[in-house]
């Protein structure tokens, strides 16, 4: 399985264009988390991935309502019944932004990038998809 944690800069262009600018967008974010968080220095301190997950939402939660999205699920991962052979998650998080731009301006934020080293430090593995509404059943 393919390690991913942060978004690469060419997948967040390709993603730019293939979705419409002026419709709602929710992010499904599959998260598997490191045993003991991953911090580069001790600034962390010990500390789980779940707890250092949890500390980059409590800090998230205002450039989320900053950006208009709200988180519409978030429940524990129990099992895959169709995935390769190995993949796991822990977490699923659904999160609603009112448009791409939304997601993409809170993201390149400053500050907002000032607290992802706790994403980064907590998890060992994660998928970001981003979806709309199609009509379709």
């Amino acid at each position: 399985m393919e390690i991913s944690i942060n978004p690469k800069p060419e997948q967040i262009s390709k993603v730019l264009k293939a979705l419409p600018h002026d419709r709602e967008i929710v992010m499904l974010n599959l998260l598997q988390f490191n045993d003991l968080a991953n911090y580069p220095s001790r600034e962390g301190g010990p500390a789980s991935g779940q707890d250092a997950y949890q500390q980059y939402g409590a800090k998230a939660l205002p450039f989320l309502a900053k950006a208009g999205a709200s988180i519409i699920w978030s429940g524990k991962a129990i099992g895959t019944l169709i995935a390769p052979d190995g993949e796991s998650w822990d977490k699923v998080l659904m999160v609603k932004y009112p448009s791409i731009q939304a997601f993409v301006s809170m993201v390149m934020d400053p500050e907002y990038q000032a607290i992802t080293h706790h994403r980064t430090a907590a998890l060992a593995n994660a998928r970001l998809i981003a979806t709309f509404e199609d009509g379709e059943s």
